[in-house]
């Protein structure tokens, strides 16, 4: 991996779901359970519909929120508020990781396609509380989600932040394409190689890759 491929790079952004924690956590799990629920509740459908329709509104609109706001006109507030009250118990600090992040040269940045509060409670669960100079929720996209270039857009013209002189790190491979089209760096962070052009870099080890960059 060429160090010098990040030399320049002077803000660094990090999904949050199995990004800054592993997806032996399974903490998406416990939320998809709640997503599962709210839908049900929401449009008066059973499980079986219920997740059908998460399956499609994920492919379709990128986040099972999208889709119910688009499709049902339903309410974003409580929806977050609902679905990612779960417990943090099977989180364990990575002071490794933490030791990492904090060398990192410039802004650091948490952009998931949660919520905030939800991104807070993870990260002082992780050890990575304070780390970070910014924390962006979907909230502060206008509710848009990722891959959606226009969420990119909200949030990097909200913080400032400059894409040719900013890296991304994201599990989700097609949440990479619209970083990459804008100018960032791209790591894939992921037990599986994802493919595209649009991947400069993959790993399935966060904290040995950053160690390789410092």
């Amino acid at each position: 991996m060429p160090k010098d491929a990040f030399s320049d790079v002077s803000a660094w952004v990090f999904d949050l779901d199995h990004t800054l924690y592993p997806p032996s956590a399974r903490l998406f799990d416990l939320i998809e359970v709640r997503m599962t629920a709210y839908v049900m509740a929401a449009l008066n459908v059973d499980h079986a519909e219920a997740d059908r329709l998460r399956k499609h509104y994920w492919a379709t609109h990128g986040t099972t929120l999208a889709g119910l706001m688009r499709e049902h006109d339903v309410d974003p507030g409580p929806y977050l508020t609902d679905v990612h009250d779960i417990p943090m118990d099977s989180l364990a600090p990575d002071p490794v990781l933490a030791s990492q992040i904090r060398q990192l040269p410039g802004r650091r940045i948490v952009y998931t396609n949660g919520c905030a509060p939800y991104a807070e409670r993870v990260l002082e669960a992780r050890g990575l509380g304070g780390l970070f100079d910014a924390i962006y929720g979907v909230e502060h996209a206008d509710f848009l989600p990722k891959p959606d270039h226009a969420a990119f857009d909200t949030v990097f013209r909200k913080d400032g932040l400059a894409p040719e002189t900013a890296a991304m790190f994201e599990d989700d491979a097609r949440n990479l394409k619209v970083p990459h089209d804008m100018g960032m760096r791209t790591v894939h962070v992921a037990e599986t190689r994802g493919s595209g052009a649009h991947i400069h870099f993959h790993t399935d080890d966060l904290s040995q890759f950053l160690s390789a960059l410092l």
